[in-house]
């Protein structure tokens, strides 16, 4: 036999094995908990499939062109047979369910694959190509993460598909192709367990207890929403009717930790005390699964119990932290075969958390502990459950139920919250510091009380019409928080210190007297209340194929969101977004071994929680500056330590962020704003190469539209100056509609509308005189990349999957959060609180010109395994801030750098011996674009395992153990952006100083036992 034929042989069969059929038939869609299994036989055939392990059996009868689908199967591996007239059609074939797609066999009848050779192979040895999807999504397997080296969290599980890279580190989390951190969604069985109040976590279970993870990049249908970044979807475990249990001991010992670095200005003093953290984790999860009644009723349980001990100094390396978890995590699923053609099914677990952080006084120099000083309770997760029904209504029409309960707790409490006020101060004023003596009585600066409970239920339906597959659904989720938030100590004040020189205009553009180089910022941070938020969709769906060829996608979804108020009124409410999503798959050659596809969709982004409450639930956000008058020694518990003395009060109060009141919130909400969405297109091609590889590229370009953050309105077209709104909910750039000033007599008495991209912002020079107004420019977020992806699959031997992304990731703003300030109130940044804040355009944080994955596993021989994990990744953008700008008087974060004429004119003072500063309008500035500085530093992570597999009657033993970081790059991944912190003479010494570094090294031994 020729080679060519051989190949051409070897492909016809693997794609017969995996069911890849280029036959007109009702295309292939699975859903979000499940698969399915679509393709064509005689007309009017019968055909069953069974599960093997559960005895789930199902029979329909294909319609009259022979076309059949099997919808709303769970996961895992079945037997397919057919028949006719009594007869069978063929052998049975073996066919794999995974995750989110669809498996498609032609059964009993001849096409230029069948007429090879009658073939059984298993699907998870061989690269699948689906013609039939438009998604762009990557499948993980729990035996895929048992041979690879991935640390034990959702979050690297994503990380292993291309386009995800870390957030800013500062903040952590992770980025789907550019997008920030609080832009994704997590499920598990089908339930939404995202963190709805600012949307930068999510509740998780341990790794043992998903059985299949699928990671959506891009392209994800209809039946998917209120996200415009990536979907990380996961199933969990299920029992069968065999017995199974087992276990599993994960140590990572604390002298398995390399040390981390400590950091050392260029006066070699250190700033940043690493060397004596150490870190020890040991947890033991126990297991069971089997049938309650054969074939009928199945269980699956865990219990995980958990114990982590980490220990580290604060920066200066003179307080200790202890931390002690000692947790217990339970989840269980139990499915219930009722009939052939109902199935219930329930999920549940519980990830609450009780870490307890003792705190002591800690000598750095002799390596020895004080007495404690506090202990600090942070209680955070819950308890999750999820129920499904799933029907065959009709062999053409089925029907999945599901209502669930998502809760995360976050309470923070220490035992002095009632005595001492937390402090904090930059690096360039603790050469004041008095040796000895600790910062502040406390570390623990907030008191804090928030619990979030989700309410889900959803009803997802399915109708094949011919070609045509119908998909429709209803979901809705009422999202309630209970919060409660104030700072420590009296007053519930939080003292920050920071550098200054006299004469210089700080944040709330008071001038620093004579005689002092450092000032105080007093903070109280006060609010509370319950605040619920109803989000509901509709979507509808048609899945055609046009051609044997060619399928087409297209679908809408309408999302309405409803953010309220404590006292219940509705604060932010958006109705009809509609949501057209479009795509096609090419089978180019007929014999699924060649795919073309692409899509066109738009994403909407739900408001998160944390807008309810922090504007529309009376927050006091109070700041107080004074002169720095040194350091005020004290003693507690037989513990010194140092407070700041209080200097005179410069400038005002400032109560602009919240002034402790719920106004009128037609004052504070635009009337008639726009919702967040995002536009993407991908086209992508992939190609089977042979029966294990196959390789495949994606084009990507998304582009973000509006973004809704508080915004000052302090002035408006009819009234100027005098019509000052104040702070309001609102699309930057857009006409904004508010309840206001109509007739500029100080009074709100009517609907004023005002073109932020043009009005809105009362510049004032220096002396207060009026200069007129300034609109926003509205905000602009671009990705555009190239990714490459080359797979080998797993054949009992070895496997690899290698991607390379190249990408551009643009604008002026980078979402709903603020990297470049680690400011992570989701839709409350710095962003638009003045027309100066985001006047560049340039390199987002998440922009990484390059990024190269690499991962795989090889037997060496028939107990040993290794794996390996590469991620190497280009630098983010640096850029130099400061704090000022060319066209009036207003000081804040900005991208303007004083250049001449910056601070006080010598030899000038007022009569209070106070230096006489520049005018604001003879100030000269240099304006900056993001990633003006350049890049941080490449960086490279190697992770490795080395597996010890031993078969033994009635189970098998697993030792792995890993190495992350295995060569211990701590390198930086996040420097001091700020140039100048106010607009003075000087520049901020640790300008550019880096603050954070990649992880160390670490070990993990895991020994496993399953009977």
């Amino acid at each position: 036999m020729s080679s060519s034929r051989y190949f051409r042989r070897t492909v016809l069969c693997a794609a017969l094995g995996l069911g890849l059929s280029s036959l007109a038939m009702a295309p292939a869609r699975a859903g979000n908990t499940d698969g399915a299994v679509v393709g064509r036989t005689q007309a009017a055939a019968t055909l069953i499939i069974t599960s093997p392990s559960t005895g789930l059996t199902r029979t329909i009868v294909a319609d009259s062109h022979g076309n059949y689908r099997f919808p709303f199967l769970p996961v895992g591996r079945y037997v397919l047979t057919a028949s006719s007239a009594g007869h069978a059609l063929g052998e049975p074939q073996n066919v794999t369910v995974s995750l989110g797609n669809t498996t498609t066999v032609d059964v009993g009848i001849k096409t230029a694959a069948t007429e090879l050779a009658a073939v059984n192979v298993v699907s998870s040895t061989l690269p699948i190509i689906d013609v039939t999807s438009t998604e762009s999504a990557t499948n993980i397997s729990h035996a895929q993460l048992q041979r690879l080296p991935v640390e034990q969290n959702v979050a690297s599980v994503a990380m292993l598909a291309p386009g995800v890279v870390k957030g800013n580190a500062g903040i952590g989390g992770i980025s789907f192709g550019g997008s920030s951190i609080a832009e994704n969604a997590f499920y598990v069985n089908g339930l939404n367990v995202t963190d709805f109040y600012n949307r930068n976590g999510f509740s998780e279970a341990p790794f043992d207890f998903y059985q299949e993870f699928q990671v959506k990049t891009g392209g994800y249908s209809v039946e998917f929403g209120r996200t415009t970044g990536g979907v990380v979807n996961a199933v969990a475990r299920s029992g069968t009717n065999e017995f199974k249990f087992g276990t599993t001991l994960t140590m990572e010992p604390g002298n398995w930790h390399s040390v981390a670095l400590n950091r050392y200005d260029a006066d070699g003093n250190r700033y940043i005390t690493s060397s004596r953290d150490r870190q020890s984790l040991i947890k033991t999860n126990v297991w069971a699964s089997g049938p309650i009644v054969k074939d009928k009723l199945f269980f699956f349980a865990m219990y995980e119990q958990r114990g982590n001990s980490p220990r580290n100094t604060d920066d200066l390396g003179e307080i200790m932290n202890e931390h002690n978890g000692d947790n217990g995590f339970w989840g269980a699923t139990v499915d219930w075969n009722i009939t052939d053609r109902n199935t219930l099914s329930l999920m549940a677990f519980s990830d609450k958390d009780h870490d307890v952080d003792s705190v002591y006084g800690y000598d750095y120099a002799t390596d020895t502990e004080g007495a404690r000083t506090n202990v600090v309770n942070n209680r955070t997760g819950g308890r999750n459950w999820a129920l499904t029904w799933s029907s065959y209504l009709t062999n053409d029409f089925s029907m999945k139920l599901m209502y669930g309960k998502n809760q995360r707790q976050s309470n923070t409490e220490s035992q002095l919250d009632e005595q001492c006020n937390v402090v904090a101060a930059t690096s360039a004023v603790l050469n004041q510091y008095p040796p000895g003596a600790a910062l502040g009585c406390t570390n623990s600066s907030t008191v804090y009380a928030r619990t979030d409970k989700r309410t889900q239920y959803r009803a997802d339906f399915e109708w094949t019409l011919g070609n045509h597959l119908l998909r429709f659904g209803y979901d809705h989720e009422k999202d309630v928080s209970d919060y409660a938030r104030h700072y420590a100590g009296p007053g519930g004040y939080y003292y920050n210190v920071y550098a200054t020189t006299p004469g210089s205009t700080i944040d709330n553009g008071g001038v620093v007297p004579p005689g002092y180089n450092a000032y105080v910022r007093a903070r109280q941070y006060v609010i509370a209340g319950t605040f619920p938020t109803i989000n509901s969709a509709v979507y509808l769906e048609d899945n055609w194929s046009i051609t044997p060829n060619l399928v087409l996608n297209a679908g809408i979804r309408n999302d309405s969101f409803d953010n309220e108020a404590a006292n219940g009124q509705s604060y932010i409410k958006i109705d009809k977004q509609i949501a057209p999503r479009l795509g096609f798959s090419w089978d180019v050659k007929g014999d699924a071994t060649m795919k073309i596809f692409g899509n066109l969709g738009r994403y909407y982004l739900p408001v998160a929680n944390v807008i309810n409450i922090k504007q529309a639930g009376g927050l006091l956000d109070r700041r107080t500056y004074y002169g720095f008058d040194g350091w005020e020694t004290q003693t507690l518990n037989g513990v010194s330590y140092v407070v700041p003395r209080l200097g005179p009060q410069i400038g005002n109060v400032d109560e602009s962020q919240g002034n402790g009141t719920v106004g009128d919130l037609r004052s504070e909400v635009d009337r008639h704003m726009d919702p967040v969405y995002q536009d993407e297109a991908i086209l992508g091609f992939q190609q089977l190469l042979s029966a294990k590889w196959s390789w495949g590229v994606r084009g990507i370009y998304r582009r973000m539209h509006n973004a809704i953050d508080d915004m000052e309105i302090s002035a408006t077209p009819q009234c100027g100056g005098n019509g000052y709104v104040g702070w309001v909910m609102a699309n930057p750039g857009k006409n904004v509609t508010v309840w206001g000033d109509t007739n500029c007599d100080g009074t709100p008495d009517g609907w004023v509308t005002i073109n932020t991209a043009k009005y809105g912002w009362a510049m004032y020079d220096s002396a207060g005189n009026y200069l007129g107004q300034r609109g926003w420019k509205k905000p602009k977020r671009t990705y555009g990349a190239f990714e490459f992806q080359l797979d080998r699959a797993w054949d009992e031997k070895w496997s690899l999957n290698a991607s390379y992304t190249i990408a551009w990731n643009r604008g002026n703003a980078e979402g709903p959060v603020n990297s470049d300030t680690d400011f992570d109130d989701t839709g409350r940044t710095e962003n638009w609180d003045n027309p100066y804040v985001n006047l560049s355009n340039g390199f987002l944080p998440n922009d990484r010109r390059h990024q190269l994955k690499v991962r795989g596993t090889y037997a060496l021989a028939k107990h040993w395994q290794v794996g390996a994990n590469l991620e190497l990744n280009s630098g983010g953008p640096i850029t130099s801030y400061g704090v000022g700008n060319p066209y009036d008087a207003t000081n804040y974060h900005s991208y303007f750098i004083c250049v001449d004429k910056c601070g006080s004119i010598p030899g000038q003072f007022d009569a209070d011996g106070n230096p006489v500063q520049y005018p604001s309008e003879d100030r000269v500035y240099h304006e900056v674009k993001r990633g003006n500085y350049g890049r941080l530093p490449w960086t490279y992570t190697v992770d490795a395992n080395i597996t010890y597999l031993r078969p033994f009657d009635g189970g098998t033993l697993r030792v792995k153990l890993t190495a992350f970081n295995l060569f211990n790059q701590q390198r930086t991944v996040q420097v001091d952006q700020d140039l100048q912190t106010s607009i003075s003479n000087s520049t901020n010494s640790t300008f550019l100083q880096p603050f954070i570094f990649q992880p160390p090294r670490y070990v993990q031994l895991a020994v496993a036992l399953d009977f």
